[in-house]
């Protein structure tokens, strides 16, 4: 071979090295997790985040947008107070940490309450579609307190951890709401919500695989499960006194609470055929879909460039951008976009990427945080606690919403204030910007808790503590 077909081959062949090892990258990543986590673990994170989150959240949400709209024909201020119930189980969160961590079954903390999880959604999903969120929100403690736990234990794959729940969760929701147009059009809004059945079925199946360590003693003990109780009440009490934990939840519950949420009545405006563009449901579904794309996007810009930044200055730049972007739904509700001569269907989708790459810039980092908060030994309870506390937030955002929708007279038909609704909301986005200096300044490798009050909570866990993924490393020593 000469000299010029080796100049040729060169740079060929190291293409498509390149494109190998792009290919290749995020299965080596999970081969990573699994190596210094566990792959049950690992498994049960794409289920609950990746199937009940994602796929059921974004199904769910489309499929009761139009049931509402369509057949119930509810105002949309009414509709967002009605979504509000939907967040109850969510607020619950503590409760079912507490159920978690202090009365095991069958000396099982996790195990049995995956199983649960799985139950109560087909038991109520037919006579209240609160028992479906109820499901997902039981799953999300459960793993959620094993995603604490591992954040506490390997402090470097924090990021990691929050980066593959944010994936899964953003991959769930593509196929969702891809799906959910056409399901929507072919069985009807009632026939579509049967289809949320499949996801809790396989929860029941998670809480029988999934590795948890089995307590040495199996009998419940009353006595020993309130003092349990009691431990977990005082440990929470005096974790959330700490400033830097109370600051930043304050920030985290404001910064959702104050953004008011306008959902549903962009949604019925998008969607009538009089005063909207009138999208179809299969279209929505579209835009829906490729928001989670974007959703996916934004958390690979995280996980690669921005994860070892600090708290604050991510924080602050996310909601800049948070506000900023807000500024398009402004721009598409007076029609300015048409104007400009930008077809609705290419500037809503581009909207909708755009707040989902924001969104998930501003959502992650919170999480993290959210995680290096956690005491160890009530880390599962405790960091329901905060996550509580944001949903909260949400909660008062929705109802908030739907207040000033009703205020300002926006109904089925008649949206001439929705404008003004949405400048409130961009303008109090951009006031959570005054709130940061309540998010400290150091990122996940820091200590952001005192380590006395670690290592106090953590002499105190016995053989019944919650579920110990062990490394692959710490299973074979044993």
């Amino acid at each position: 071979m000469n000299s010029s077909e080796k100049q040729e081959v060169g740079p060929a062949s190291c293409k498509r090295t390149k494109f190998l090892s792009l290919v290749l990258e995020p299965v080596q990543w999970l081969q990573m997790l699994s190596s210094q986590l566990h792959s049950s673990f690992i498994f049960g994170i794409v289920l609950v985040y990746g199937l009940c989150q994602g796929f059921s959240g974004s199904f769910f949400k489309v499929v009761t947008d139009y049931y509402w709209k369509d057949v119930q024909k509810v105002q949309p201020s009414t509709v967002q107070i009605y979504i509000g119930l939907y967040y109850l189980p969510w607020v619950m969160k503590p409760i079912w940490g507490i159920f978690t961590d202090a009365f095991p079954i069958k000396g099982y903390h996790r195990r049995p309450y995956f199983v649960i999880a799985g139950k109560l959604p087909i038991a109520l999903a037919l006579t209240c579609l609160i028992g479906i969120t109820g499901g997902m929100a039981i799953a999300d403690v459960v793993i959620d307190a094993c995603i604490a736990r591992n954040s506490i234990e390997t402090r470097a794959l924090a990021p990691d951890m929050q980066s593959l729940c944010a994936f899964c969760s953003g991959a769930g929701s593509l196929i969702g709401y891809s799906s959910s147009g056409f399901f929507i059009h072919h069985l009807g809004h009632q026939g579509a919500l049967g289809i949320l059945a499949i996801p809790p079925t396989l929860l029941i199946v998670l809480g029988f695989v999934i590795y948890e360590t089995r307590a040495t003693s199996h009998h419940f003990e009353k006595k020993k499960a309130i003092e349990s109780v009691i431990f977990t009440m005082k440990g929470m009490c005096k974790s959330i006194k700490l400033p830097q934990v109370w600051k930043p939840s304050l920030y985290m519950f404001l910064s959702f609470a104050v953004s008011i949420s306008t959902h549903e009545g962009q949604f019925y405006w998008a969607t009538d055929p009089k005063a909207g563009p009138a999208f179809s449901q299969e279209f929505v579904g579209v835009i829906y879909a490729l928001g989670a794309v974007a959703s996916i996007i934004g958390v690979l810009i995280y996980h690669k460039t921005l994860k070892d930044y600090p708290y604050r200055n991510l924080l602050f730049f996310a909601q800049l951008l948070y506000g900023i972007s807000g500024m398009l739904d402004l721009i598409f509700i007076l029609r300015w976009n048409l104007a400009l001569g930008i077809p609705d269907s290419f500037f809503v989708i581009t909207e909708q990427c755009v707040s989902h790459i924001v969104s998930r810039l501003r959502w992650i980092p919170m999480i993290v945080l959210s995680t290096r908060l956690c005491p160890r030994g009530i880390e599962g309870t405790f960091f329901a606690l905060l996550m509580c506390i944001d949903i909260l937030g949400s909660l008062i955002s929705k109802w908030g919403g739907g207040i000033v929708l009703h205020l300002l007279h926006v109904t089925r038909t008649d949206y001439r204030n929705l404008w003004l609704v949405i400048l409130i909301r961009n303008v109090l986005r951009f006031a959570t910007l005054g709130l940061i200096f309540l998010v400290p300044k150091g990122n996940h490798s820091n200590e952001l808790i005192p380590m006395d009050l670690l290592r106090k909570n953590s002499d105190t866990i016995t053989d019944d503590e919650g579920m110990r993924l062990l490394s692959i490393n710490e299973t074979n020593e044993d």
